[in-house]
């Protein structure tokens, strides 16, 4: 694709790396069959190319966004199903973060609209806040369907995506040292998380019973929190930075560069997560004090299963239980993991099944299906139909986002993979298939 950036615009790093961006697309629309809004909607400005055009017009402009942009970028998912496609390899995930970022701060949202997004990058992030606001979703959960289309349907899909218990806080839920048992193998940084450790605690709880039960010692360190990827995909980049370069610090002081005791790998048991601390280098390079860094804890984090497939675990007992396996976009899309997961769950001795059209997401993304729940539900009905049409005992994927969310369409108890492999080797029964297993 041609550009016409000047070279007052190109000296802004955002912009040239924009522009490397867009020079690499040859608007070969291979994107198109690929992207879930555009098999949706039949929309070309609701494809990735479509959306690369509008960002083109308005970052070479150099114009405020408008209605248009704001419309169509605001209903793409992030899947990164179009990177995963695309012959030319455009970074579309790093053009449209900053067309989020330009959207932010140069368009000025309706009230209502501002004041949602708000709420959620100012409770969803911070656990102790978020567990408070699911309390009180609690009470009026019952009442969701009574809000039908308020605001845009925004309003009921928040209440019904609420949980219907909400779990208590678990004992693992801390900063703190969990030791090896016998030998240590290695030494790993855990991401606690936000959203995760009050919805489903025992992903985390899991996590660390399977690494310290194979000789991992796994270290929490008391500064680390979110991962900052739900305010970058809203485009709020202070906020994000700021999360950024305080779980750099916390893990850059455990490795012995740091002055810690070293780390063999900073583990992310949520894909969302993963994709986006991997590119913690990219979103601080040009930050003198820590771009260094950042590109170091980019290059030793792991998603749960990368690092566990390193671990050699022992091969489990046959079980009669049918797995279906989601693979998160952040995780075959976005980390580009896409086979592993189930590799080790059928290691573990569980019969596996793909599922179909399972390059299509589910239409969780984040804060996606809170902010266009139409679409989110549509895609999500998609999904498990997907799912259901494999008769699967159990539904495993690697991102809570997902859990929640195909969790809210079916019957079929959905649970990590951590979950799965924990059982599998010595661990307890995952809550949600205690039943199935009496």
């Amino acid at each position: 694709m041609q550009t016409n950036f000047t070279l007052a615009q190109l000296a802004d790093p955002e912009i040239s790396v924009a522009n490397e961006i867009l020079r690499k697309c040859v608007h070969c629309g291979f994107c198109t069959a690929t992207c879930p809004t555009y098999v949706l909607l039949g929309d070309e400005l609701d494809s990735p190319r479509g959306r690369i055009y509008l960002i083109k017009d308005m970052l070479e402009n150099d114009r405020p966004a408008g209605e248009q942009e704001v419309r169509h970028i605001d209903r793409c998912l992030s899947c990164l199903s179009c990177m995963t496609t695309c012959p030319s390899g455009v970074h579309y995930m790093h053009l449209v973060d900053h067309a989020r970022t330009h959207i932010e701060r140069t368009y000025t949202r309706a009230p209502l609209d501002r004041w949602m997004r708000a709420l959620l990058a100012n409770l969803i992030p911070y656990p102790n806040r978020f567990r408070l606001a699911l309390a009180g979703a609690w009470f009026a959960r019952p009442f969701a369907p009574l809000a039908g289309n308020l605001f845009g349907g925004r309003l009921r899909a928040m209440l019904e995506l609420a949980p219907k218990a909400i779990p208590p806080r678990s004992s693992m839920d801390r900063p703190g040292v969990y030791p090896a048992q016998g030998e240590r193998r290695g030494r790993v940084a855990l991401l606690l998380g936000c959203a995760q450790r009050v919805l489903e605690p025992e992903i985390n709880d899991a996590t660390i019973r399977l690494l310290t039960r194979h000789g991992v010692e796994v270290v929490v360190p008391p500064s680390a929190g979110c991962c900052g990827s739900l305010t970058h995909h809203m485009g709020r980049e202070d906020e994000a930075q700021a999360s950024v370069t305080a779980n750099v610090d916390a893990w850059w002081a455990e490795t012995a560069e740091g002055g810690g005791e070293g780390l063999d790998a900073v583990v992310i048991n949520a894909s969302g997560c993963g994709t986006t601390v991997k590119d913690y280098g990219f979103m601080l390079r040009e930050d003198a004090g820590y771009a260094d860094k950042a590109a170091a804890i980019s290059a030793m984090t792991r998603d749960v299963t990368e690092y566990l497939a390193e671990l050699d675990l022992p091969a489990g007992a046959p079980s009669d239980l049918t797995v279906a396996y989601h693979s998160a976009c952040s995780m075959q899309h976005g980390q580009k993991i896409k086979t592993l997961p189930a590799e080790l769950l059928t290691r573990a001795g569980f019969a596996v099944k793909g599922v179909p059209e399972g390059h299509l997401c589910c239409g969780s993304a984040g804060t996606y299906n809170m902010m266009q729940p139409q679409i989110a539900g549509t895609l999500r009905d998609r999904k498990v139909a997907n799912i259901e049409s494999t008769r699967p005992d159990v539904i495993a994927t690697g991102n809570i986002g997902c859990m929640t969310q195909i969790g809210g369409g079916t019957a079929i108890p959905v649970v990590h993979t951590v979950q799965l492999l924990d059982w599998a080797t010595g661990g307890p029964v995952p809550p949600a298939l205690r039943e199935k297993a009496v």
